[in-house]
């Protein structure tokens, strides 16, 4: 609990305490009327004098309909006509509601305390030698950063000396330690577990994943989902309605059966039980415990308007290359001629690459591990491949063209990936197939999305046909569209996304760095396994942290559940105060049961709204 919440639960034990031993007393002696209501207005006074300094506030600005006056008008006139313990009774519920409401969104907000704890306070930097002690903000880049164990990564770098695992579970939401080591990147937020690491600083602070990731969350209240808006406008209305009632229900009645008192009493109980509180707290409460469970899961929603938004999908469009597959390459064939075997092709192959940092020569170099030998001379042949001396053979790397060109009779290879041709001193010696491997959960999470509604999946690549045909063998996409340029990808989102028929939200999933026009362009972007891409904190409504398609599927649950306790908690409440509101004009409840209505609803939807903050 804060010192507030603190205070406001010693003096509604203090004002439940001395109600009960005021309304003994009551019972025991027959003093003056005049006693009881000073004796009464002690424990109102302790219970709630914040809530009407709140009306009296509200009344000389001008803008006073709200819960505090319906509150302090109900109070009063409760006082007014002589039902001093259900005065005080409805201030010291109505404050135990506050006190709940407090609580389920501090609650909430510490779900989000744990992103927030990504803040490095200070970070040691290495100049003139010496040790030097500043804050993240006077960092710049090229200065060398020390990180100890223990201590946060204070800003996107590259790690010059040093091995250890990192803790990122903050930012990716993945518990598994991240083992880093010198020539990796590394970014803000991420906990250094063990060794000591220097790092070249890339960025400035402000510039940081750490800080534009807490930018993102601290900012996400500012964007709210219909639901939030209607709720809003719903209150605005709705309280002035319910005073001009409960004036009508007081006035007409007591004319026509001269009986005041009785109709003000009910009156009374119709304001009490009016407080839209249930609705106007509980609401946004599940929208803000949406986005804070999503977070701890290395989900960042920008708003509770993308978050609504996402319940709706009809449509999810993936980039390929780093968000269906890893955007690494690896050996997946390898096909050796008459007269070579496996590790022979690869040892030729891969010693003629050897000066190359092309990821297709790196996939080689790993494939054939040890086998890979320096040449004794190699010369690169734009368009076509690699020419190199090894061992004292010639050997030829490269594509088909380059084997035609150099009259090279070979078996040429229709295939998905890449297709690497090699010939030794003449002869053909087999073709490498080398392939951008599918993540291990892309199949599972085009599963999870059929199973939750979404209609179409949709791959966008650039890449050749072959390649997108053999991604799409092995997920089963509804669509695939291949060979398109990047202005080629946002007039597909812009069709898609403007069709007459277009029945639900259109998502685009992308790496984040090239695909920032066709994020903007979709109902909801998604960047994926963005840590330390400005591109996609800036262009996405999503980022997930991590590259785990899966998430995208887990964002979709999280706001159909989401959707679901705002409607349970609307429904619950309008219809348990409707019944209480017709009971007490009929004279069938008194104010105990108003307060009841009033604090036992709103404290049963902030419970349900609760249950938001808790991700499976």
């Amino acid at each position: 609990m804060t010192k507030k919440q603190k205070k406001l639960l010693i003096r509604v034990i203090v004002g439940c305490i001395l109600l009960a031993a005021v309304f003994i007393t009551e019972k025991l002696t027959e003093w003056n009327n005049w006693i009881y209501l000073i004796l009464y207005l002690i424990p109102y006074f302790i219970t709630g004098w914040d809530v009407l300094y709140k009306c009296i506030k509200g009344i000389l600005r001008g803008d006073f309909l709200d819960e505090a006056f319906l509150m302090t008008l109900a109070t009063i006139g409760a006082l007014i006509i002589s039902e001093y313990p259900e005065a005080v009774f409805v201030m010291v519920f109505y404050q135990i509601g506050e006190l709940f409401q407090s609580l389920a969104v501090e609650r909430s907000r510490k779900s989000i305390s744990a992103l927030m704890d990504i803040r490095p306070d200070s970070a040691t930097v290495l100049r003139d030698g010496a040790e030097e002690e500043v804050l993240p903000e006077e960092v710049v880049p090229g200065d060398t950063v020390i990180v100890r164990p223990g201590e946060k990564i204070p800003v996107d770098g590259e790690i010059l000396s040093g091995t250890s695992a990192l803790d990122a579970k903050a930012l990716t939401g993945e518990s598994v330690p991240i083992d880093v080591k010198p020539g990796d990147s590394v970014v803000s937020g991420s906990i250094n577990m063990n060794g000591i690491l220097k790092i070249t600083a890339k960025k400035t602070y402000g510039e940081s994943s750490v800080a534009k990731i807490l930018s993102l969350v601290e900012n996400s209240s500012f964007n709210k989902a219909k639901s939030e808006n209607f709720i809003t406008k719903f209150a605005k209305y709705y309280t002035p309605a319910v005073v001009v009632g409960a004036l009508l229900l007081a006035i007409i009645p007591s004319i026509v059966t001269g009986e005041p008192k009785t109709w003000i009493y009910r009156a009374l109980i119709f304001l009490v039980v009016s407080c839209p509180c249930a609705l106007v707290i509980s609401v946004p409460l599940s929208f803000f415990g949406g986005i804070g469970g999503a977070s701890t899961k290395g989900i960042l929603i920008k708003g509770a308007n993308f978050l609504e938004a996402v319940n709706n999908t009809s449509t999810v469009v993936f980039d390929k290359t780093g968000t269906l597959t890893t955007g690494t390459f690896k050996v997946t064939e390898v096909h050796p001629a008459d007269g070579f075997d496996k590790d022979s092709l690869l040892k030729y192959a891969s010693s003629a690459e050897f000066y190359s940092n092309h990821p297709i020569a790196i996939s080689l170099k790993e494939a054939a591990a040890s086998s890979a030998a320096e040449p004794q001379d190699a010369k690169e042949i734009s368009g076509f491949g690699i020419e190199a001396i090894v061992d004292g053979k010639q050997v030829l790397c490269g594509n088909h063209k380059l084997m035609d060109s150099n009259n090279i009779a070979f078996k040429k290879l229709t295939k998905g990936g890449t297709v690497v041709y090699t010939a030794v001193d003449g002869k053909y010696a087999g073709a490498v197939v080398i392939e951008d491997t599918v993540k291990p959960t892309s199949a599972q999470a085009l599963k999870e999305l059929k199973e939750l509604g979404v209609s179409k999946t949709v791959m966008l690549t650039g890449d050749r046909r072959e390649a997108a045909e053999s991604v799409n063998a092995k997920l089963g996409l509804s669509e695939i569209h291949y060979e398109l340029l990047p202005e080629d990808k946002v007039a597909v989102m812009d069709k898609m996304c403007t069709q007459k028929d277009k029945k639900g939200t259109v998502i685009f999933v992308g790496d984040g760095i090239n695909d920032a026009p066709v994020l903007t362009r979709a109902d909801v972007g998604i960047a994926m396994g963005a840590l330390g891409s400005d591109a996609a904190i800036e262009a996405a409504d999503m980022v997930i942290m991590d590259d785990d398609p899966s998430k995208i599927a887990l964002a979709i649950k999280i706001s159909k559940k989401t959707r679901r306790i705002v409607v349970e908690n609307v429904v619950f409440a309008l219809a348990a105060k409707l019944a209480v509101l017709v009971l007490a004009a009929l004279g069938l409840a008194d104010m105990w049961i108003g307060v009841l209505a009033d604090v036992g609803v709103a404290v049963l939807a902030i419970l349900n709204a609760m249950r938001n903050l808790k991700v499976k």
